[in-house]
C-alpha cells in the first residue's frame, strides 16, 4: 500500500501546490511504496520565508540550553522509532536493515553530541595594543541554511548537517534526494513532536528544480550539500553568484592499502566491508584496494572466495549481507562501469553481472564484483562507480603506495593496514585525504571530524569543528577611556 506524503513548512504538513507527486520505488520489489510531493517554486519561497521569520523572531533569541533540550528530545523520539525508520529507509533505498537500523542510533547520537555543545558556543577576549580598549568576539549563527542530502544514507547524512546547524542557532530548509525522501518526511513529524518552534525546520521535496530554487533564492546564508561532484560544482557556482558560502561533501575513490606486515585476516575482512557493505554506495567506499606485491595473490584469492559467499537477498532480512542498487538509474550506471572496465583490460575475477535468484525478487541486484590487474590510470580506478565493484592494484614500496593513493582527483578517505606503527604514521601523514583509517575501515563517530580534500569537497561535518560551518565571528571593540582622541591619528 502506497503512502502519500506532504511537505513540511512552518510546522505544518502541506500538499503539493500543483498536486504533483512522484513515486518512491522499493528497489527490492521495484514497486511503488510511497508518493512524494514535488514542491512548487512558491512553496520553496514559503519554506525559506518561514525559516527567516522563525530566525528573526524566535530562534535567534532562544538560548543554547533550550536548543539543546529540544535536540535531546528529538534524539529520544528518533531512537524510539529506530526500528520503524530503519525499515522505511531500507524500503526506500535498498540498504540492508542491519545498517539502516544502526544508522538511526548513530544519528540520534549526533543530535545528543551537538545538543551538549549548544550552550558552550563562546567567543574570546583579545588583548590589543591600545591600553583602554576592550576587544572581544561573538560567535553567531548565520541565519537560514539549506541542507541538501543524498539518497544512500538520508538520516545519517542529515544528522551530520542538521545537528550542528541547530546547535549553532540556525533555522533550516532541508531538501532530501528525490530518490529517497520518505524518512526525511517522517523525521519532520519528530521535529514537530519534539516541540521546535514554527519554521525552525522545514522540508521541501522534489527534483533538481527544488534545489535550484533554494540555491538561487538569495535569501539563505549557507548551503550544505552531500552528493555527486557534478551537482556540487553546479551548486557552488549558483551560490557563488550570490556570494553564499557552501559546504560540499562529494565523491571519493578511496585507497585502502594492505602492507605485507598486516594482519591479513583483519585486512581482508576490512577490505570486504570497505567496498561491499552498503552495496558500495557510499562516498567513503574503499573502491581501490592497494596490495603489496608479496601478498597480492593471496589477498586477491581470499577476497574472491569471500565475495562469492556474500549473501544477497531481501534487505529487510537481518541475514542479508548486501542489498540492491538504490534505484534503476544507479543500477544501470554501475553495470555500464563494469562493462567499460572489461573493455579497458582489467581482469574480472568474480561477479560482473546482475544477480538473479528466487530470493532476489525483481530487485536491482548486482553480484559482488572484483577486478584484478588494474592499473591506476584506468577509468575504473579514477572514476567513482558507487557500487559493489572493487579494483585491486599492486604496489611494491611504501612510497609507491602513497603515490598511487594520491594519484586521484578525490581525497575523501583512505585506509592503512599494517602492524608497523611508524609506517602507519608515515603513510597517514603522506596521504591526501580527510580521513585515514588504520587497521579499520568505515568507522565513524559523532565527535570525529569528517570531510574531504580536492574534488571530494570542502568543509567539515561531525566533531566540534562542524559548528564552524554554521557560525560567523563578530568582533566588538569598546573604547572605555575618557580621553578625547585625535580622529586623524587612528591607525587601521
Amino acid at each position: 500500500m502506497s503512502t502519500k506524503y506532504e511537505l513540511f513548512i512552518n510546522n505544518e504538513f502541506v500538499k503539493s501546490a500543483n498536486q504533483e507527486y512522484f513515486p518512491a520505488i522499493n528497489p527490492y520489489t521495484t514497486e511503488e511504496h510511497a508518493q512524494v510531493p514535488q514542491a512548487s517554486a512558491d512553496q520553496v519561497k514559503d519554506a525559506v520565508a518561514a525559516a527567516r521569520r522563525a530566525y528573526d523572531t524566535v530562534w535567534s533569541k532562544t538560548n543554547g540550553l533550550t536548543r539543546g533540550r529540544l535536540m535531546n528530545k528529538l534524539a529520544d523520539i528518533l531512537e524510539a522509532n529506530a526500528e520503524r525508520m530503519g525499515i522505511l529507509e531500507t524500503t526506500d533505498n535498498g540498504k540492508v536493515i542491519r545498517e539502516t537500523h544502526s544508522q538511526m542510533h548513530f544519528a540520534a547520537r549526533a543530535y545528543r553530541f551537538f545538543a551538549g555543545a549548544a550552550d558552550k558556543i563562546q567567543g574570546e577576549t583579545i588583548p590589543l595594543d591600545q591600553y583602554n580598549v576592550f576587544d572581544f568576539t561573538r560567535r553567531e549563527p548565520l541565519g537560514v541554511v539549506v541542507l541538501i542530502t543524498a539518497w544512500n544514507s538520508p538520516m545519517g547524512l542529515l544528522s551530520n548537517k542538521l545537528a550542528p546547524a541547530l546547535a549553532a542557532g540556525n533555522c533550516v530548509v532541508i531538501k532530501p534526494s528525490e530518490h529517497a525522501s520518505v524518512t526525511t518526511l517522517e523525521f519532520a513529524k519528530f521535529v514537530k513532536e519534539a516541540g521546535f518552534p514554527e519554521g525552525v525546520v522545514n522540508v521541501v521535496t522534489g527534483d533538481y528544480r527544488v534545489g535550484q530554487a533554494l540555491t538561487n533564492s538569495g535569501r539563505v546564508d549557507r548551503v550544505s550539500f552531500t552528493g555527486s561532484p557534478g551537482v556540487g560544482r553546479q551548486i557552488a557556482a549558483d551560490a557563488g553568484k550570490l556570494l553564499i558560502p557552501v559546504t560540499l561533501e562529494l565523491g571519493g575513490k578511496s585507497p585502502n592499502m594492505i602492507f605485507e606486515d598486516a594482519n591479513l585476516d583483519q585486512a581482508v575482512t576490512g577490505a570486504l566491508a570497505g567496498i561491499f557493505a552498503a552495496t558500495g554506495q557510499t562516498c567513503i567506499a574503499g573502491s581501490r584496494l592497494l596490495v603489496q606485491r608479496g601478498i597480492y595473490d593471496e589477498v586477491a584469492n581470499r577476497l574472491v572466495e569471500r565475495a562469492k559467499k556474500i549473501k544477497l537477498g531481501n534487505p529487510l532480512d537481518k541475514a542479508t549481507e548486501m542489498g540492491t542498487a538504490a534505484n534503476e538509474p544507479q543500477f544501470k550506471r554501475i553495470m555500464q562501469s563494469i562493462e567499460n572496465a572489461v573493455k579497458e583490460g582489467a581482469t574480472l575475477a568474480t561477479g560482473g553481472k546482475a544477480a538473479k535468484g528466487e530470493n532476489l525478487s525483481k530487485g536491482f541486484f548486482i553480484e559482488p564484483t572484483i577486478f584484478t590487474n588494474v592499473n591506476n590510470s584506468m577509468t575504473l580506478a579514477q572514476e567513482e562507480v558507487f557500487g559493489p565493484v572493487l579494483s585491486i592494484i599492486p604496489f611494491d614500496t611504501e612510497e609507491e603506495a602513497i603515490q598511487i593513493g594520491n594519484d586521484t582527483k578525490y581525497g575523501l578517505a583512505s585506509g592503512v593496514w599494517t602492524t608497523n606503527l611508524s609506517r602507519a604514521l608515515r603513510v597517514s601523514r603522506g596521504i591526501h585525504a580527510g580521513t585515514v583509517w588504520v587497521n579499520t575501515y568505515r568507522a565513524a563517530a559523532a565527535m570525529a571530524p569528517f570531510g574531504g580534500y580536492k574534488d571530494s569537497g570542502f568543509g567539515k561535518e561531525r566533531g566540534l569543528v562542524a559548528l564552524d560551518e554554521f557560525l560567523q565571528t563578530k568582533n566588538v571593540m569598546i573604547d572605555f577611556s575618557d580621553e578625547e582622541r585625535d580622529p586623524f591619528a587612528i591607525k587601521v
